[in-house]
């Protein structure tokens, strides 16, 4: 707000009334200078003052009578410096008139003209300086808020007052917030931060085409998906610029930022209803504790690291065979404030017992999370030996060692792929699975398995690839056009395989709701179009044919029935399998020693075998729709 802002209608009156009491007191004095010598002016003065105070009082009456001192003289048009004219007019010929009838004024008549003259210089000249100088002032400052992008909010909820606070109260911005639009009708009209909310979310392209919006900006980090997908749709039908706030899992201390603003990404397509967890529960079987997580490098278990982190367990202790991935997360976790949590960052790989062992001795872990595991499909039919001794091998021993130094909990990450498996990666990880249910029944650690579906963005996903295929100007390559996979996202996916911990009480397996199946190509669209292109004519997507061990839909439970809810909706649970310890350890055996001794097609024929002897139902064919 501008300095003359501030000044009040009645303080405005007072300053041109006493200017122009100066003015007129001063014009008729420089006027007598044009006749007289200056050093005569005083005697004149004191000889007629009568004359001088008429001079005054006359012509303030008149400039009163024309309304001279209620004018807004910034908004001042050529009828307003016509009054001025007028009332000098006016005020002299009245003075002109007294004069001459009391024969009062000995002195040169035509000082009055000169005094008339200057007195509309005078009177005019402020008026008309402070015009010029409003009319410069609101130009620059027009041009000013040219320079900034007009921008409305979508959604008037907690993270839209956030953003708006934000960008009133910074001046350095480079926004001005015209108003809100939100889907509920009973906060249409209401005022946040000076804005309004100016109608409805379906409204939208009216009021971008009315107030020259720039730029849109979607706030509602606790809409679903199919919300977010709605509002983008809007947002692109009136061309208009858009950014979006991330959602509530993203969002650190509970606060939104406008540093936070950027594109749509896919995680925002699929993002769903925030997930309600027992953070008590949680805490109490974390805080305090030493917690030792495989595969800490890795996306699932890098994010272990980071939400158990936030519940302040004694030490961490993080295990990873790829030493990069180890001194990201270990840096990143290094960095932040508040450090009551020891470190530990270990290099090794889980096959090797004896290693893992000194670090079991040396932390003596409360919990152990088991997330290390090789995990590309197509990839792991290449390497099955490899597979099977990453994968079962070093379950069997973080088992082993987790009885043995007396772990209270034990949790492994296990996958939808062990479901009827017809691939080397599945059909180890289903093992994985028999071998925890297997260890168990006799174990005085709670040992359980969480299996859940793809998470979006982890390495080697479907996602990354795309956006790589994507960048290069495609095309995007698809396996099979029927293809379909559950989805979550990595926090989401951590925060419920955490909270199953605290739900174990031994020998289950934990399944996610994962939601409903997504097509692989619609997802491919989506990535097609976020990237700003259009499918067909800017970028293809190309069907190439399932990879060895794909299939074309995967499952997240053998039978519907087998499964029960649990204190938590978004997860459930099996029952404990009453396997045969006996027989699970020879054929495990056999297994690890096949891959010594035999080819990689034998062990892995050994391998799917051995896998779906231990299906809870029969197997009718290798083969899916």
């Amino acid at each position: 707000m501008h300095f003359l802002d501030k000044i009040t209608p009645k303080q405005r009156r007072i300053i041109l009334f006493i200017y122009d009491i100066c003015a007129a007191f001063a014009t008729i004095s420089v006027s007598f200078s044009f006749f007289y010598p200056i050093a005569t002016i005083p005697l004149i003065i004191k000889a007629t003052w009568w004359v001088f105070a008429l001079n005054v009082v006359i012509r303030l009456t008149s400039n009163y009578i024309f309304h001279l001192y209620d004018f807004l003289w910034r908004y001042a048009s050529t009828k307003e410096f016509v009054n001025i004219v007028k009332s000098v007019s006016l005020s002299t010929l009245i003075i002109v008139c007294i004069l001459f009838m009391t024969k009062g004024f000995p002195y040169q008549k035509r000082i009055l003209l000169i005094d008339w003259a200057f007195n509309i210089l005078c009177i005019g000249s402020l008026r008309a300086g402070l015009k010029i100088y409003r009319d410069y002032i609101v130009s620059k400052s027009k041009a000013k808020e040219k320079k900034k992008k007009r921008v409305i909010i979508i959604g008037a909820g907690d993270g839209a007052v956030m953003i708006a606070r934000e960008l009133v109260m910074s001046s350095k911005l480079n926004y001005k917030l015209v108003g809100f639009v939100d889907d509920k009708p009973n906060k249409v009209g209401q005022i946040i931060y000076q804005a309004p909310v100016l109608g409805l979310t379906s409204e939208l392209p009216r009021l971008v085409e009315e107030k020259n919006i720039d730029q849109a900006i979607i706030a509602i980090p606790s809409a679903p998906g199919k919300d977010i997908r709605r509002l983008m749709k809007i947002c692109e039908e009136t061309k208009v610029d858009f950014k979006i706030t991330p959602g509530l899992s993203d969002i650190i201390g509970d606060k939104v930022s406008i540093n936070q603003l950027r594109d749509v990404k896919i995680e925002d397509l699929l993002r769903r209803p925030v997930i309600n967890l027992d953070l008590s529960a949680i805490s109490e079987y974390l805080t305090d504790r030493v917690v030792l997580i495989t595969g800490g490098g890795g996306s699932i278990g890098s994010e272990l690291c980071r939400q158990i982190k936030r519940f302040s367990p004694k030490t961490l202790v993080m295990i990873d065979k790829d030493e990069n991935s180890m001194y990201h997360i270990h840096l990143e976790l290094s960095n932040q404030s508040h450090q009551s949590t020891d470190l530990v960052p270990i290099v090794t790989d889980v096959k090797n017992k004896s290693r893992l062992m000194k670090y079991f001795h040396k932390y003596k872990p409360d919990i152990v999370f088991h997330a290390a595991a090789h995990k590309h499909v197509p990839l792991m039919e290449r390497n099955v030996q490899e597979v099977i001794e990453n994968n079962i091998l070093g379950t069997k021993n973080l088992l082993e060692l987790s009885e043995e130094f007396l772990v209270k909990d034990f949790v492994l990450i296990s996958t939808d792929k062990a479901v009827n498996p017809m691939n080397a990666m599945g059909a180890t990880k289903r093992l994985c699975e028999v071998l925890v249910q297997s260890a168990a029944k006799t174990s005085k650690t709670k040992i359980s398995a969480v299996r859940f579906g793809n998470v979006l963005g982890s390495t080697g996903s479907v996602v990354p690839l795309f956006k790589s295929q994507i960048a290069k100007g495609g095309p995007v390559t698809v396996t099979h056009d029927s293809m379909t996979r559950f989805f979550m996202t990595i926090p989401e996916a951590v925060s419920l395989v955490i909270q199953t911990g605290a739900l174990s009480q031994g020998g289950e397996i934990f399944i996610l709701d994962m939601g409903e199946p997504i097509k692989i190509i619609d997802l491919a669209r989506d990535l097609i179009h976020l990237s700003g292109f259009e499918e067909g004519k800017d970028m293809d997507i190309k069907v190439v044919g399932l990879r060895p061990g794909e299939k074309i839909h995967e499952k997240l439970f053998f039978d519907k029935r087998s499964i029960s809810k649990t204190s938590h909706k978004k997860i459930f649970v099996t029952a404990p399998s009453n396997f045969d310890q006996d027989k699970v350890k020879k054929l495990i055996d056999e297994l690890l020693l096949s891959c010594v001794k035999n080819t990689a097609e034998e062990s892995k024929s050994l391998l799917i075998e051995t896998a779906n002897a231990f299906n809870p139902e029969e197997k009718k064919s290798t083969k899916t729709s």
